[in-house]
């Protein structure tokens, strides 16, 4: 585990002497980020010395409750933890009224105990030691999808897209859509600027399947940990230059029952040690004779899907995005230049060559899901495992092997697996399930308005 300089801390607060207060972030389980806001004069000794967090700070539902089954609460006296900074994550945050920086840290291997193994960062890099010892190197991009909404509700207490610059509501999908593009203007303007000041390689705007949906792509990277700590940072930035403009990014996979959900789409590939693709072939090659990589890789991913569908899909709400014709996939499937699998080749040449999973949510962990991702191509490659024939045409009209679509399932799946066990480090493992449980058995305990909508009279 590489953790940053002291150097950097001194040129960041020699720079921006403006800076006051500094965000100090840890990723949990859920992907929420967790920490403190630190004053300026605190910054050299945590880069020095590493910074104390509580262990129970990777033992929190999605609400911020403790999990005392998790091992990591009164078990362990809720004991400091010590946690230090990643390299190259100290920068500003542009959209805060006051000058203000951001650091991401991670718990030390060694010092982080007992809570350093439920860190899910370690997790990922588990994953990627493990391909590089075979002589692969992970190449990934991160895909987002999220609503732009208003903070005030509508007139029913339902959420509602963010009005646009011509002072109307979007009502329509208008997917791909210039003008709506046009119409957020103000906020993906600052949203660009800030990925700038940032680091953070934004490319293109997307306007999505539904009205208010938008995506951003960001830049493949030939180290996948890089590419997923950008996708980690540019989330909290969205919601950070939202709240802004006095709106709210939301990053639930599906919000609303009669629009597209939000995916979480990973691109990966394989490259040797000089950057070379080794995931390179022709598309005719894919779909004809067994033994490419790709097609292992492919093939890995579709044996290992059931056991790791409780990472791509964490919360009860996850499982609502899976709908025939909503571009969610259903089934076990993959296939060329192909929208509705959940394993798509893209084409264009051979050298760009790749895997566009897209089961998740965009409410999963990135971490988890690039972590469980890689763990299943490793697996397919190491056990040569082929896939199912490619769909070709209409994926939703040639379901073979649907997924589970129920949180319970994939919770018993995930709880069983001795792959996942292997994969993910049992020790994070029994922290990550004790959370789920603790959140499923929460959630349906509770009595909302559907209950009394469905039930109160009639039953």
């Amino acid at each position: 585990m590489q953790f940053a300089d002291t150097q950097e801390a001194r040129d960041f607060l020699a720079l921006h002497p403006e800076v006051r207060s500094i965000e100090l972030m840890l990723i949990d389980a859920n992907g929420v980020p967790r920490g403190k806001l630190l004053h300026r004069d605190e910054l050299l000794a945590l880069y020095e010395h590493g910074r104390p967090l509580p262990s129970s700070i990777l033992a929190l539902t999605i609400q911020g409750e403790d999990v005392e089954e998790s091992g990591l609460v009164w078990e362990v006296a809720d004991a400091d933890c010590w946690t230090y900074p990643l390299p190259g994550s100290l920068t500003l945050q542009p959209w805060r009224a006051k000058p203000t920086g951001q650091l991401q840290v991670s718990m030390h291997p060694v010092q982080g105990l007992p809570a350093a193994p439920a860190d899910p960062r370690h997790v990922l890099v588990r994953a990627i030691d493990r391909l590089k010892t075979d002589g692969f190197h992970p190449v990934m991009a991160v895909e987002l999808e999220f609503y732009l909404l208003d903070k005030q509700r509508d007139a029913n207490n339902r959420p509602q897209p963010a009005l646009q610059m011509n002072g109307q509501r979007p009502q329509a999908p208008q997917v791909y859509g210039v003008y709506e593009l046009e119409q957020l203007q103000p906020f993906l303007d600052d949203l660009y600027a800030a990925c700038d000041v940032q680091g953070l390689p934004v490319r293109t705007a997307i306007s999505e399947y539904a009205p208010g949906q938008v995506e951003l792509t960001l830049e493949h990277r030939f180290d996948a940990l890089q590419a997923v700590d950008e996708g980690v940072r540019y989330k909290r930035l969205v919601k950070g230059v939202a709240n802004a403009h006095g709106l709210q990014a939301c990053f639930m996979a599906k919000p609303f029952g009669d629009q597209a959900g939000s995916g979480l789409h990973m691109h990966v590939s394989l490259a040797d040690e000089q950057g070379h693709n080794l995931m390179a072939s022709a598309l005719s090659d894919l779909e004809g004779p067994p033994g490419t990589l790709l097609r292992h890789a492919v093939g890995g991913m579709m044996a290992t899907l059931d056991d790791a569908l409780a990472i791509f899909c964490p919360n009860a709400n996850s499982f609502r995005r899976f709908q025939a014709n909503s571009y969610a996939p259903l089934a076990k499937s993959w296939g060329v230049n192909n929208r509705t699998v959940s394993f798509r080749v893209p084409g264009g040449p051979a050298t760009s060559r790749h895997i566009e999973h897209r089961i998740c949510g965009a409410d999963a962990n990135p971490y988890l899901a690039a972590a469980a991702i890689l763990a299943g191509i490793h697996h397919g490659i190491r056990n040569r495992v082929e896939p199912s024939e490619a769909i070709v045409g209409n994926g939703y009209e040639q379901v073979r092997e649907t997924l589970p679509t129920d949180w319970l399932t994939a919770l018993r799946a995930l709880e069983a697996s001795a792959w996942a066990k292997d994969a993910l480090g049992e020790d994070f493992l029994k922290v990550f399930l004790a959370i789920k449980w603790a959140e499923f058995r929460q959630f349906m305990g509770e009595v909302g308005e559907q209950d009394w909508r469905w039930y109160l009279n009639q039953a």
